[in-house]
């Protein structure tokens, strides 16, 4: 596959008004995919914008609006919405692109730009690297005329049409009536709706991260900095906490005694209360190579499957296309629900956990260990030039690694997406020895990086 010179993992992200998250680029983005998207026959083409709630969207969505408009696409921004929402739309409104403006997780220096397909899908390698191509091409080519210039518009009600989507995922048959729930928004874009849907479905809400001001988004709060979670389900002495992160498209959940939950474990309660259903499809889930190795053993346990992809909720979506699951995701708590949702979704894994807790009728706290995870450890190392991975010490730390672990364990390697750093994980029944590898491992890192 070619070089990549501005998609990462989950589209476009770098610090704001730095290369590539400039407005510059956010145009040449808005013209090439515009181009793209655009079929030759005579209808209007439309494309939809949503961002999170960072000082850069501001900077970000004219660009990336003056691109699409001056390509010839009419375009309808929705303001602050989550990530899942922005998919949705993207289909429900028969749009040919949709693009969701946020570097979700990350604080608010940083901005990003997902592109979603008219099917409301992330787009795959392919089709990034011709936007790429036609990125780098001359700005004042293929412009539209004058008079087929796009319109632009904003839709007011998007986060209200969202809402109704979230809640007709949860199941008709119950209430979240006597729960007390406490929900971090992160600052970010579900600082409305989360709220709002479970009110709605009758909970008791105890929102936090919910006064965005532009730069604290992802501060101290959210899915990435569970102790406000915590601290505020102690405090509010509630049922079950929700931490969503930035662009909503990722949860954790904390349960009634201040226990964290993660996304295996959420990925298995699901699974396993869909299996027990018979609604599961696929004969297991998807997860990708950082889900603990105790998912994979509960699962076989059920006579269920774990498929593993690379790093990145796409992949995890692709696979789970191509092999009919309905339920996939990530450790970090990227859940993909494709009964409901064509992305990851927060808010959606959030009501799924949620039903099983009423149905249920037992605490978060047991809900919470579907399986005992193996010891695992992961270490970021950060590095500031070259390809540490390519080092022979580097290679020669990670095969010695490698030999120890045959038969006990596993090691996983891997850059960033997204940032300059080298992801070094290890797990193993023994954690003396898992400890050990990682340290030697990322030693090594440290000293070619």
């Amino acid at each position: 596959m070619a070089e990549r010179r501005y998609f990462g993992t989950d589209g476009i992200r770098g610090r704001a008004n730095t290369h590539p998250m400039t407005p510059e680029v956010a145009l040449r983005v808005g013209l090439a995919a515009g181009r793209l998207f655009m079929s030759a026959d005579d209808r209007r083409h439309l494309v939809v914008i949503g961002k999170d709630t960072r000082l850069s969207g501001y900077m970000i969505e004219p660009a990336l609006v003056a691109g699409f408009s001056s390509a010839g696409m009419d375009v309808l921004t929705f303001g602050p919405l989550p990530t899942p929402g922005v998919a949705m739309m993207t289909r429900s409104m028969r749009a040919d692109i949709g693009v969701m403006i946020s570097a979700s997780h990350n604080n608010f220096a940083d901005n990003g730009i997902k592109l979603f397909g008219p099917d409301g899908y992330k787009l795959s390698d392919e089709v990034e690297l011709k936007i790429e191509a036609m990125m780098d091409e001359a700005l004042d080519t293929d412009l539209a005329a004058p008079d087929q210039l796009g319109r632009v518009k904003r839709i007011d009600d998007a986060q209200a049409r969202y809402i109704e989507i979230a809640k007709a995922s949860f199941p008709k048959r119950l209430s979240l009536q006597g729960l007390r729930i406490a929900i971090d928004c992160a600052n970010g874009a579900g600082y409305k709706v989360a709220p709002t849907t479970l009110y709605e479905l009758g909970a008791e809400v105890f929102p936090v991260g919910v006064e965005p001001n532009g730069v604290n988004i992802n501060e101290q709060c959210g899915s990435t900095h569970p102790d406000t979670l915590v601290e505020a389900v102690k405090r509010y002495r509630a049922d079950i906490g929700i931490a969503l992160d930035g662009d909503a498209d990722r949860l954790i959940i904390c349960d009634e005694k201040g226990q964290i939950v993660d996304g295996d474990q959420i990925m298995a309660l699901v699974a396993l209360d869909w299996s027990r259903r018979g609604l599961l499809t696929g004969g297991g889930l998807v997860a990708t190579v950082m889900s603990n190795l105790g998912l994979e053993r509960a699962l076989i346990a059920e006579g269920l499957t774990l498929e593993r992809t690379k790093v990145g909720d796409r992949y995890v979506m692709e696979r789970m296309r191509e092999g009919g699951f309905n339920v996939g995701g990530e450790q970090s708590g990227h859940i993909i629900l494709h009964d409901h949702a064509t992305t990851g979704d927060g808010l959606m894994s959030a009501l799924q956990v949620l039903a099983v807790l009423v149905e249920s009728g037992r605490p978060m706290s047991e809900l919470a260990r579907q399986f005992d995870k193996v010891p695992q450890l992961l270490q970021n190392v950060r590095y500031t030039a070259g390809k540490p991975l390519e080092d022979a010490q580097v290679k020669a730390a990670i095969a010695d690694a490698e030999a120890r672990l045959a038969g006990q364990g596993r090691l996983l390697v891997r850059p960033s997406g997204t940032e300059k750093l080298i992801r070094v994980m290890a797990e193993g029944d023994d954690e003396a020895l898992v400890r050990s590898v990682v340290a030697d491992v990322a030693a090594a890192v440290k000293a070619a990086g």
